[in-house]
Parts: C-alpha cells; sequence; structure tokens
C-alpha cells in the first residue's frame, strides 16, 4: 500500500476528482451532442502541425495535393490538420461547398498565408475585408467583364495565330505552359494598361513570375530567399505602374483599356472610385492570378484531348465547321465565341479534371457548423475543390474525360473551378475567351505529337502543373491531310 502523507493524499483524492469530472463532462457532452460529429484527423505540436508533411508535399513533384491524400485515406472525407499555426478542416463535398460559399463575409472570410497577401498586396481583392471588398468588385466589374470583349478578342486572336505559325514553320518542340503563360500574360498586360512593347513586357514578366513565386514563402526578408526577391520585385512593379499612371494623369498618354476607365473616375466621391494603391495591387492580383490558372488550364487541355482522341476529333469537326463559315484569315468574333458549345464543354471537363484551384480556403469569423461537424472561430474551412470534382456521386466515372456529361445540368456547388457566391473570379469570363480562342486555332489549324510522357508535377507550386511543360510539336493540318 503506498504510504501517503494526509496531504498527499487529498492532492490525489482532488486530481482523481478533477479527472473523473472532466471524463464526465466529456462523456455527457458527446452523448448530448447528437447532430454534431467530432472531425477526425490529427494536429500534432502546437504551430508545427503538420506543415513539414504539407512544405514536403508542396516542394515535390506528386503536387501538393499529394498531402491530402493519404489523410483522406486514413481518416475519411473530412479531416483536420494543423497547418502554420491554424487548425484546417478540408471540407469534402458539394454542400459544404454551398454553405460556406454562399455565407462569405457573413460566416466565413477568405484565408491567405501571410506571404500571399503580401505579394498581392493590401489592397488586393483577396485581402480586403467586406466593406472594402463589396465598393472595389462593384468598380472593378464592369471594365473587368468585358462587356465589349471585340477589340480584345481580335487582338488576342491575331497574335495566337501568329505565334502557332511561327512555331509550326521552326518544326521544333516547345513547351505548352510557356507558350500560354506569355500569351496570356501579352494579353492582360494589354487590356489592362495597353503595353505592348517588348522590352516594358520583359521586365514587367521576370518581376511578376518572381513576385509570384514569393506568394507561398518563409515570410522574412532573408537576402536571397524567394520572399526577398519576390517582394523586391513587387516593389519595382509598383514603381513602374506609378509611373505609367503619372504619365497617363500628365496627358502624355491614353488608351481606351482597364487603367484608363479607373484613373477617368479621379473627380468622381472617394465610394465611387479608386485610390492609386488599390488600382495598382488589383493590377498585380489580375497578373498573378490570370497568367498562370488560365495557361495551366490550356496546358492540360493539350495533354488530355491527347489522350482522348476521339474528343479531339468532334472538338476539331466543331471548330472546322466554324471556319469554313468565315472568310480566310478572319479574326474571331464574340459570335464566333458563343458558338462553341463543344469546346467550352471539353474545357469546363478540362477544368474540372485538372483542378488549377485545389481548394478554397476561408476562415470561420464565428462558432458555426457545417452538416453537424462544429467548427470553431478562427478555424480554416478548406472547400477541397478536387474531391468534390471526383465525387461519383456526382460525376459517373469521375476519372473519366468525357465532356459530354456537361450535356446535364449540374448540380449547384458541384462544379467550381471559379469558386461561387460574392468572391467568384472576377476573371472568368476573360479566361473563358482566351482558352476557346487558344482552342479554336489550335485543333482547328494543327495536329501536334505531345514530345514528353512524364506525368509528374512541377515542384513549389500550389497550381498543378506538369514538369514538362507538355511539350509538343505542331503540324499544319493541310500537311497532315497532304501525308496521310
Amino acid at each position: 500500500m503506498l504510504n501517503l502523507s494526509r496531504e498527499e493524499l487529498v492532492i490525489v483524492v482532488a486530481l482523481l476528482c478533477v479527472g473523473i469530472t472532466y471524463l464526465a463532462s466529456k462523456a455527457c457532452k458527446r452523448a448530448s451532442s447528437n447532430e454534431r460529429e467530432d472531425i477526425p484527423g490529427r494536429l500534432g505540436l502546437p504551430f508545427i502541425g503538420e506543415t513539414f508533411s504539407f512544405l514536403s508535399a508542396y516542394n515535390s513533384t506528386r503536387g501538393s495535393y499529394d498531402f491530402v491524400t493519404p489523410r483522406r485515406l486514413r481518416f475519411g472525407r473530412w479531416f483536420k490538420t494543423r497547418l502554420f499555426g491554424k487548425i484546417h478542416i478540408f471540407v469534402p463535398n458539394s454542400e459544404g461547398a454551398r454553405i460556406i460559399l454562399a455565407n462569405d463575409f457573413v460566416l466565413f472570410n477568405k484565408g491567405y498565408v501571410k506571404s500571399l497577401a503580401e505579394a498581392a498586396g493590401k489592397n488586393s481583392l483577396f485581402c480586403v475585408p467586406v466593406e472594402s471588398h463589396k465598393r472595389m468588385r462593384r468598380l472593378l466589374s464592369e471594365p473587368f467583364s468585358m462587356t465589349s470583349p471585340s477589340a480584345f478578342i481580335t487582338k488576342f486572336d491575331k497574335k495566337m495565330c501568329a505565334r502557332l505559325q511561327k512555331l509550326e514553320e521552326g518544326g521544333q518542340s516547345f513547351k505548352v505552359l510557356d507558350f500560354c503563360m506569355k500569351m496570356s500574360f501579352d494579353g492582360i498586360c494589354e487590356m489592362l494598361m495597353s503595353i505592348t512593347e517588348d522590352s516594358l513586357l520583359e521586365k514587367i514578366w521576370k518581376d511578376s513570375i518572381a513576385a509570384g513565386e514569393a506568394m507561398i514563402s518563409i515570410p522574412a526578408m532573408i537576402p536571397g530567399s524567394r520572399y526577398y526577391k519576390g517582394m523586391k520585385a513587387r516593389r519595382r512593379l509598383v514603381e513602374t505602374f506609378t509611373e505609367i499612371i503619372a504619365r497617363r494623369r500628365r496627358g502624355e498618354e491614353s488608351a481606351e483599356d482597364f487603367l484608363q476607365s479607373m484613373l477617368q473616375r479621379d473627380l468622381f466621391p472617394a465610394s465611387e472610385k479608386l485610390d492609386d494603391s488599390e488600382i495598382i495591387d488589383n493590377m498585380l492580383t489580375f497578373i498573378f492570378s490570370g497568367q498562370s490558372t488560365t495557361a495551366t488550364a490550356m496546358m492540360w487541355s493539350v495533354k488530355f484531348l491527347h489522350e482522348n482522341k476521339e474528343v479531339q476529333d468532334i472538338l476539331r469537326e466543331e471548330q472546322l465547321s466554324l471556319s469554313k463559315m468565315k472568310p480566310e484569315g478572319a479574326p474571331l468574333t464574340k459570335e464566333d465565341i458563343n458558338n462553341m458549345p463543344y469546346g467550352w464543354k471539353v474545357l469546363k471537363e478540362t477544368l474540372r479534371m485538372s483542378n488549377i484551384v485545389l481548394w478554397y480556403p476561408r476562415v470561420a469569423l464565428q462558432d458555426c457548423t457545417i452538416e453537424g461537424r462544429e467548427i470553431k472561430k478562427g478555424w480554416h474551412v478548406n472547400i477541397d475543390a478536387t474531391c468534390v470534382h471526383f465525387d461519383p456521386d456526382l460525376y459517373k466515372d469521375p476519372l473519366k474525360f468525357n465532356p459530354q456529361r456537361f450535356d446535364e445540368t449540374q448540380k449547384p456547388y458541384s462544379f467550381i473551378p471559379f469558386g461561387a457566391g460574392p468572391r467568384t473570379c472576377l476573371g472568368m469570363y476573360m479566361a473563358k475567351l482566351k482558352m476557346l480562342i487558344f482552342i479554336h486555332r489550335l485543333v482547328g489549324g494543327y495536329t501536334w505529337t505531345l514530345d514528353d510522357l512524364d506525368n509528374s508535377l512541377q515542384a513549389k507550386e500550389l497550381v498543378p502543373k506538369l514538369r514538362s511543360g507538355c511539350p509538343i510539336t505542331l503540324k499544319s493540318l493541310s500537311k497532315s491531310r497532304s501525308e496521310a
């Protein structure tokens, strides 16, 4: 028998009572919460959690989603983890997506890591609070929605034709990803600021790449680090755009573009205009988000079409039929773009399967429940678009590339490559235009061989990109047919 003093015995009894009371209260709480379910998962150590495991996946050629897959296999579709000091819940279905996205600004707000927010800027739509977001989105929407896109379509189409023709005539393999990144970048710079000068485009291109690479990095100004280089590049971009704005205000240059539409509001009340820092941060945001995501979708479309020749044949028939109705060499029009129903289904299926945005991060603004699961204020909830898009209850044979599945109306919040709700991607329409122009000119004018079948992904990318860049060699359709 233990030889305890009276004081020690009192302490032991007190600790036992506390322990029993705690266990009883937990059991009582579980018993009284029939509708609530615990979310399984592993939080690990405070702050650190599973951050190193996430960074390991992010830095590998397996891609960031390789962090999610084993946890879903272990814990189920819903699971929790701790990353960068925050508890994250991965939400796997369309109903969870509906609850979160429909309650943006009410129960949830967008959540980003510090480095991403600082690279985009404090006045970016990514980062601003609800009051500023509503005002800024309203003011940005009209010029960015491209209500009169004919001029943009013509310019982008002509550049696409010329560059593809030059590559085909050269007869050399090229990386689709690099080609589409530069095409998307040049297109958005012309739409935003009418920039076409090669030297200036090259300067902005290099700085935007460096600033973009800082978005997922340790936010410390250590010389030589990605964050340090990225913040320096961001500073140069701000200086470049500030000088362009100054020249516009001095009357030294003018153009019909996004920037001019913003500056025309200079004499408006504060609630009806954006200040220079808001304009600049959001032009940077459009460049960062638009060039990479759209170009990556184009790259995946080429890979999927190469692997699904029957889809490619149907698509080519549609595009050639459209071309036959136009004079030879005539550029595409808005009406042409709207007359590519199968092409748009191909791109929707590409977006579903490639999952350019793997998940959408939000932060709970208050305690709430999602499908009976308790979410605490301050927790991050990640709408797992990848899981939604591969849900067999929503998509039959989800691993099969089948554009015709979009003949049927999709369940709300089951197709979310551009998000949904009040934060739906502002550049969605422009992305659609660029992707359809690319598809039309590629499939309607050329055949190609895929020169590298490696399916591994680029390391240090949240957006899943093929490490190979998807290299292809073009052959004009007329040559292919003459040789057949």
